[in-house]
């Protein structure tokens, strides 16, 4: 099957080595994550992305609450305006965003209903992050926040949807901080309904690699 990210020679855009091993790389977790007043009283949009999902749009291509990717609106997913209603809810999201110092394009709350492992498998698909990017510019990547505390849920990653003995398990306690290659790997989250019957919730930010980027990941390695 055809991938975005069989699409994407990644040797005419700027990338991270660091990512080049496994497509994706576990942060240690962030101290202050944000109070739930920061994404409970936000509004959320009907997207569906790996599930039962809703989105709090908090930057998007024009500033509207809009969660479609940049591409429609002729830019790369880079360059991000922000959704002043929902942002200024926010202030340690949006902090937490710019404290990254790279540029950055979709910036999103998800909400995720509970959900199986058998279900998590057949949602798995690749992101469309770098439809339009320019060539010799920085190759775009995803972030994760969580902000909700699901210790016993997981964003499962593969290289191939379906290589079971490719995937990996990232765990969600509340504050942790994992960046992936979306293009590239398989993924969604196993938000196991064996444990929860409340929505997961975590923050979603593209962003373009180069030194900023890099220097922000090596600063929050374990």
């Amino acid at each position: 099957m055809e991938t975005p990210a069989n699409r994407a020679n990644r040797e005419k855009f700027v990338t991270l080595p660091i990512m080049e091993e496994k497509g994706f790389v576990e942060l240690r977790r962030f101290e202050s994550p944000p109070e739930p007043s920061e994404w409970e009283s936000l509004e959320y949009v009907d997207w569906k992305s790996g599930g039962d999902t809703n989105f709090a749009i908090l930057a998007s291509a024009n500033g509207d609450h809009d969660p479609r990717g940049f591409w429609e609106h002729g830019k790369p997913d880079k360059d991000g305006v922000w959704v002043e209603d929902n942002i200024e809810k926010s202030p340690t999201i949006k902090k937490w965003v710019e404290s990254v110092g790279a540029n950055f394009g979709r910036v999103r709350i998800i909400k995720l209903e509970p959900n199986s492992y058998e279900e998590t498998v057949k949602n798995l698909h690749p992101d469309d992050n770098n439809r339009i990017t320019e060539e010799g510019t920085g190759f775009v990547i995803r972030a994760w926040l969580q902000l909700t505390d699901n210790p016993e849920s997981s964003m499962v990653v593969r290289e191939e949807k379906e290589d079971a003995d490719s995937e990996s398990r990232i765990p969600l306690p509340r504050g942790a901080q994992f960046i992936v290659d979306s293009e590239r790997l398989w993924h969604a989250v196993w938000h196991n309904d064996e444990h929860y019957s409340e929505p997961r919730y975590a923050l979603i930010a593209s962003f373009e690699s180069g030194p900023q980027l890099e220097g922000w990941i090596n600063s929050q390695l374990p």
